[in-house]
């Protein structure tokens, strides 16, 4: 799985994105044959407390899934945002599995 990271505005820092792969990487537990994923970083300015947005579209063969999550930090969106992608994951995996 290729994994491309979009930091918007502002520069990731290294650990950041080790981060970001190894969450994504553990995706492949659940589904093996993703494609690709793409992560979009994003400072949100609402007030005084900025919230950060973690956006990842998740590319497999003949579809697309696609999560957008804020929190406090980077880490915590992309952890829910993870979450979320790993029940889509098993939802998409079981009803491949009954059309065929």
């Amino acid at each position: 799985m290729t994994i491309q990271t979009q930091a918007v505005h502002f520069s990731a820092d290294k650990k950041l994105l080790i981060f970001i792969e190894k969450k994504l990487e553990k995706l492949n537990q659940f589904f093996d044959r993703i494609l690709s994923a793409e992560v979009i970083l994003k400072l949100e300015n609402s007030g005084q407390i900025k919230s950060k947005i973690a956006e990842i579209k998740i590319n497999l063969p003949g579809s697309v899934l696609f999560v957008k999550q804020d929190a406090i930090s980077f880490e915590a969106s992309v952890d829910s945002a993870v979450a979320t992608l790993k029940r889509q994951l098993i939802k998409y995996k079981e009803r491949n599995r009954s059309k065929s």
